[in-house]
């Protein structure tokens, strides 16, 4: 078979596929890009084995149909080094050879056949679509709340908790939670799934570009992500996830409001006087906090102060460095509200002003201080 296609298109969807590719692979043939030629389109397969990508690209100057596999990362790095410029590639059995307008290379591809199959769906799979502006907002604001245990891996992925007209994404490792809530869609039933960390960030960059609605299929063990230019399987993470909104507190009645780049700031200009366990204290007083942290091991300390609005109680609180400066990237807001009830209770996390139809909640577990 034979085929000529620009370069420059090629590499962008090698380059967002890639993402999927594990260069140590312990099944051999999935360290390679599957090339399949039909009627003059290519279809392109990355896979890990949990998660696939597959786009279509149209291609001109098609001689026959076959499929095979080529190697991925060599095949990148030769692509990255030209400038753009249609590349024919001749592929003769498991020969390849790839001519540009300076020169021409020739390796050895591998049988197609030891590809895995793409997963079929069960016949009575759930389908909905939903704009990608709403699905990476979702996973982009809590993909970092997810876990990392081995021993209870349905932590370690992304909740998505189907309601009618209501879709809820949801993650934690039990010392935070993120939950961000969009409401005024058109689903029509009810179900939940669990999905994996690593496709969450592959979806995050391959329909980053994409405006339009992405095509939501699952059934029982698999979840199909369809844009006009990719195609993303993977498999989902069995079990039962906590029942995360008994987590939430219902009421926390003494509310901060504060300006989320001078709390980030003062946060990590504290952050560097603390010690191995990352604390930093919250003493919140009428229109002002303060912030400290102390490492008696190396005798240095820091004190922030910044302003707020706040007329209640005065309060001390403790919380993570770390985790409060992941929390607070992932708000997009100029001020930020803090509830809390007491010391020992999580403390909620919110943008002062919710967008229409939105709702992003997170929560933080307090350190003894």
């Amino acid at each position: 078979m034979k085929f000529k296609v620009s370069s420059g298109e090629l590499l962008n969807r090698l380059q967002a596929q890639n993402r999927t590719i594990d260069s140590k692979s312990p099944i051999p043939i999935l360290e390679n890009f599957l090339f399949e030629l039909n009627d003059g389109k290519l279809t392109i397969t990355a896979s890990d084995s949990e998660t696939t990508i597959v786009s279509e690209l149209e291609v001109s100057d098609s001689d026959g149909n076959g499929r095979i596999a080529i190697a991925g990362t060599r095949l990148t790095d030769y692509l990255k080094r030209l400038p753009e410029q249609p590349v024919t590639f001749s592929i003769n059995d498991l020969e390849v050879e790839i001519s540009t307008m300076s020169g021409k290379n020739t390796q050895m591809g591998f049988n197609a056949d030891e590809y895995p199959v793409n997963p079929r769906l069960e016949p009575d799979a759930n389908n909905f679509s939903l704009d990608a502006e709403i699905l990476l907002a979702g996973i982009g604001k809590t993909a970092f709340a997810a876990g990392n245990d081995d021993l209870r891996p349905i932590m370690n992925g992304i909740y998505f908790d189907i309601e009618d007209n209501m879709l809820t994404f949801v993650a934690t490792d039990s010392h935070k939670l993120a939950q961000f809530n969009r409401s005024e869609l058109s689903i029509g039933f009810t179900n939940s799934f669990v999905l994996g960390k690593k496709p969450a960030n592959i979806i995050k960059n391959i329909f980053a570009k994409n405006d339009g609605p992405i095509s939501i299929t699952f059934d029982s063990k698999y979840i199909v992500f369809t844009s006009t230019t990719f195609t993303l399987y993977c498999r989902r993470i069995q079990g039962t996830y906590p029942a995360y909104k008994s987590v939430i507190p219902n009421s926390n009645p003494f509310c901060v409001t504060v300006n989320r780049n001078d709390l980030v700031n003062a946060i990590g200009r504290a952050a560097l006087f603390t010690d191995g366990t990352g604390l930093i204290k919250f003493d919140i007083q009428p229109n002002i906090i303060h912030i400290v942290a102390q490492d008696l091991n190396f005798q240095c300390g820091s004190e922030e102060t910044i302003a707020c609005q706040y007329d209640s109680t005065p309060m001390s609180i403790g919380f993570k460095a770390t985790i409060l400066n992941d929390l607070l990237s992932n708000f997009d807001s100029t001020d930020i509200q803090i509830k809390l009830s007491d010391p020992t209770r999580a403390g909620i996390f919110t943008p002062a002003t919710q967008k229409e139809n939105e709702n992003v909640l997170m929560l933080v577990m307090p350190m003894k201080i």
